[in-house]
């Protein structure tokens, strides 16, 4: 007798994006330590629409050691992660959780290169990692996306990195017709797979 396999509900697919440098300009100092000095990129707005136009849902993944350095205080952190989520909702796509990891030990298993985030952001919104991209300008990003086990990691940026990125772009304004051109389009099939 044939026995059939009952397949797990598939989770959602998510974009999975790094914060400075990516979503925000970067600092001129190590840190963004206050948010009057947090300024987001038009062009990574415009990034998360094509994003939701796509059926994926979109998750910060940002190491801040200068919360564990005392160089940014909790309270500015949090202002600036408000606008952030303000700013998206305004334009229709909303920014689904941020994850933050202000640990200074490379070896803790949230810091980036390590995955922890991003399995925990996983978990906690059943995001299907198999289907989930990871973007960041860092290869510190990249790895952490590709020991996930995401589908596929974008690099932003024109330095040499020693990782393997699937796509490369230079700029954040390069985001958007990325995303148009290559991100899969779940929102028919309510982020689920197509049947065969």
């Amino acid at each position: 007798m044939e026995s059939k396999t009952t397949e797990p509900t598939p989770g959602k697919p998510c974009v999975f994006f790094d914060r400075d440098g990516i979503a925000n300009v970067p600092p001129t100092t190590r840190y963004v330590e206050k948010a009057e000095n947090f300024h987001l990129y038009p062009e990574f707005l415009q990034a998360l629409q094509v994003v939701h136009a796509k059926g994926f849902v979109a998750i910060m993944i940002t190491n801040q050691k200068g919360i564990s350095t005392g160089h940014t205080p909790q309270e500015e952190l949090d202002a600036m992660h408000a606008r952030l989520r303000h700013e998206a909702e305004l334009v229709g796509a909303p920014v689904l959780d941020i994850y933050v990891c202000s640990e200074p030990d490379d070896r803790h298993p949230d810091r980036k290169p390590n995955p922890g985030m991003l399995l925990r952001a996983a978990a906690d919104h059943q995001v299907d990692l198999s289907r989930s991209w990871m973007v960041g300008d860092h290869g510190t990003d990249i790895a952490a996306g590709q020991r996930a086990g995401c589908h596929k990691t974008v690099y932003v940026g024109t330095k040499a990195i020693e990782e393997h990125p699937d796509y490369r772009v230079d700029h954040v304004a390069d985001l958007a017709p990325l995303f148009t051109n290559h991100l899969p389009d779940w929102s028919a099939t309510e982020a689920r797979p197509c049947a065969e």
